[in-house]
């Protein structure tokens, strides 16, 4: 039987060439990502240390140039030192099996974080960029771009303000990473459990996703009890994070088991209510020792959107309008339930939702998930990337060696991305299994952004696309659809920073306006319905029959099932968040009652007393009041896909259009131009001073 480790590489041979010369590669000893100096754990503290110095030299050097462009270049070089050790030290806490490693990172962060304040209200930085944006010697728009942005990113760090107020708003933003820390580790390491006796309770098929447990037998009577036989009754314990609670109110029949998992599921970790509410007041003294009314205000002002008011109106409106198609949706379900289990008065509950909507899709559409998940083994579904960049771009992937200590676990593989004419374009590690101790979604993180270095030499963007599908030593690792569709979202990612040629590494990829940082991956999405694109990689490993045209159009029926609730669901997410972080009254706000009352009136579910999932979602640290985007960008992608990519989604065409009116950009053009330019005026309107989506084609995807 192969281990994981070697069925994720036999898989990952099967999806991607591996040249003679890469294959015959010596594996040179290099550090943790390529970096030398991360050959041990420790070596965080001498990356850290080399950074600062070298910074620190950026420093001296800015100061000595009279206006010009190589300012802007030299501040790009302090940026891309720093954000180095940032994005590594990230990366490696949040997937390293190893403690040492993670502490280390974990310290690195720190560490440097303090050390961008200092470089955030550095006075000699900002004159030196005040002068260079006035004095007329930038002579590109990107330039010219960089310049305004490097000059708003100071002022936002409080660089004009007293030094008394500065100090303050330095600590607070000290404050405001550990308190994000602290939350995000709580939700890692504390998700909760149930334990579930006898595990007969739970389908057979189902017992691999959960831990067994064993007690011993209870007796039934007293005289029972004093034998001294000492049976054993095996257990399960349904570990509550994110993706194992789901697991477990899709799958599992026996309904207080759902409601158990679902009340645990959502009411931990309780100790993040007390950091949510030291988060949300650190975050409102910000803003308001910022001159801002909320720290909403202070988060959206340099966005496309330009203040909470704009974006609520938007979101209120898009409320109203799905509401009726909400209501009409659950009670279909609600309807379904009470035929099912045979009940005219059952009601239905939040912990019913994911197992009779899924009940509901495959009664409708014939739907098996393991006949689905059939057609995409893993090594198929990795074909499925080399199947969009070849098709869209003209370019594949090739898996390369990595040099010894350059991997931090043997899941790990290493692509480069290589273009013909071009040569390679960037390097991806993939990391797609959950494990203990792992970040628990899935995400993609920038090791190294790309910049131009000379006329003739740019540095490549490294990026690693972490994902935590489940596998078993047992059988052929497959993915459910849902996570074929997981995978093209953080592959959209990917690809905006592996595609993008920017001049700066600080406009390089993700690193653009909030609001459309979530399109690219949106996008993406869209190709994991289409049959034109799953016909090309998805197939039976057993028969070698494609996936039938027949079964796409049946995943898709069962897509469109429930749209409204969906985006109600994010409608809802958004408003939370923008209201967490809004105006604050004189009294600490109670955040369990508030969400209460917010799901009561965005969503057609009912509030459960005693729960309080809030205290889990992790975009209230990374996307505090920048939730929006994620609907601003839906609304983009959608009209991006249907009309640039719907006619003809392989087309090389439109892979040109994508690349060449919209990823090559990253950040380094105004979003709203880059819109505009790429699919025309009517993708984006103006609204009260800001600008919001234009919302026909979401509508017409949603059926509204």
């Amino acid at each position: 039987m192969l281990s994981r480790a070697a069925r994720i590489r036999r898989a990952a041979v099967a999806a991607f060439s591996t040249t003679a010369a890469a294959a015959a590669a010596a594996r040179p000893g290099t550090g943790l990502y390529g970096f030398d100096v991360l050959r041990t754990a420790r070596g965080f503290r001498r990356f850290v240390d080399d950074a600062i110095e070298r910074s620190d030299e950026l420093v001296a050097y800015i100061a000595r140039l009279p206006p010009s462009a190589e300012i802007v270049r030299a501040m790009d070089e302090i940026s891309n030192t720093v954000c180095s050790v940032i994005d590594s030290a990230e990366l490696c806490r949040n997937t390293h099996p190893d403690r040492e490693f993670m502490d280390e990172a974990d310290k690195a962060s720190m560490r440097i974080y303090e050390h961008l304040q200092y470089l955030n209200t550095n006075t000699t930085l900002y004159n030196a960029i005040l002068k260079a944006e006035s004095e007329g010697v930038l002579l590109t728009e990107e330039a010219r771009r960089a310049a305004t942005t490097l000059r708003v990113d100071f002022e936002k760090g409080g660089i004009h303000l007293p030094k008394d107020k500065l100090d303050h708003v330095n600590h607070l933003n000290l404050e405001i990473a550990q308190l994000g820390r602290k939350f995000s580790e709580n939700v890692m390491n504390k998700p909760g459990f149930v334990d579930i006796y006898p595990a007969s309770r739970i389908p057979r098929n189902m017992q691999r996703h959960f831990k067994s447990i064993h007690r011993i037998k209870p007796w039934g009577d007293e005289e029972q009890r004093k034998q001294t036989d000492t049976t054993k009754q095996k257990g399960l314990r349904i570990v509550t994070d994110s993706g194992t609670l789901s697991t477990a109110l899709r799958w599992v029949s026996d309904e207080e088991i759902r409601r158990h998992a679902y009340m645990v599921g959502n009411s931990e970790p309780c100790e993040n209510i007390a950091v949510l509410d030291k988060l949300i007041s650190a975050r409102d003294e910000l803003a308001k020792t910022m001159g801002c009314k909320s720290y909403g205000d202070f988060a959206i002002r340099p966005n496309m959107a330009a203040s909470v008011d704009v974006v609520m109106s938007f979101l209120n409106d898009l409320s109203d309008t799905v509401r009726h198609k909400a209501d009409e949706e659950i009670k279909s379900i609600q309807d379904f339930k009470r035929t099912v289990c045979n009940e005219k008065s059952a009601n239905l509950e939040p912990w019913d939702e994911d197992y009779f909507i899924g009940m509901m899709k495959s009664s409708a559409h014939g739907l098996d998930v393991s006949v689905v998940a059939a057609y995409f083994p893993l090594s198929q579904c990795l074909k499925g990337l080399n199947v969009l960049v070849e098709s869209l771009f003209g370019a594949t992937f090739h898996q390369i060696p990595m040099g010894d200590g350059e991997s931090w676990h043997p899941d790990v593989i290493k692509l480069s991305l290589h273009h013909p004419n071009e040569g390679d374009l960037g390097f991806m590690y993939l990391d797609l299994y959950s494990r203990k101790g792992k970040y628990p979604g899935c995400a993609h993180f920038a090791i190294r952004g790309g910049r131009r270095l000379s006329d003739s030499d740019y540095q490549l963007p490294i990026v690693a696309l972490v994902c935590n599908f489940s596998s078993s030593s047992k059988i052929t690792a497959r993915l459910n659809h849902w996570d074929v569709e997981t995978l093209f979202h953080e592959f959209g990612h990917a690809l905006h920073s592996l595609l993008s040629r920017t001049e700066y590494q600080h406009f390089s990829g993700t690193r653009v306006a909030l609001d459309v940082a979530e399109t690219p991956s949106n996008l993406f999405e869209f190709y994991a319905w289409d049959y034109r694109v799953l016909r090309k990689f998805a197939v039976d490993e057993t028969t070698g029959d494609p996936i039938p045209e027949k079964l796409v159009k049946a995943l898709n029926a069962s897509r469109n099932m429930f749209p409204a609730m969906e985006l109600q669901r994010q409608i809802f997410y958004s408003i939370m968040d923008l209201t967490l972080f809004g105006e604050q009254g004189s009294k600490p706000m109670d955040t369990i009652s508030t969400v209460a009352d917010l799901r009561r009136k965005h969503t057609s579910w009912k509030f459960v007393e005693g729960t309080h999932w809030h205290s889990r979602f992790t975009h209230l640290i990374n996307y505090g009041a920048g939730y929006y985007s994620y609907l601003y960008a839906r609304c983009f992608a959608t009209t991006i896909w249907q009309e640039v990519c719907q006619d003809d989604p392989l087309s090389h065409s439109t892979g040109s259009a994508l690349r060449d009116k919209f990823l090559k950009y990253g950040g380094a053009k105004d979003p709203s131009a880059l819109l505009k330019d790429f699919v025309g005026d009517s993708i984006i309107r103006n609204s009260g001073g800001g600008i919001i989506p234009d919302i026909s084609s979401l509508c017409k995807e949603v059926g509204l």
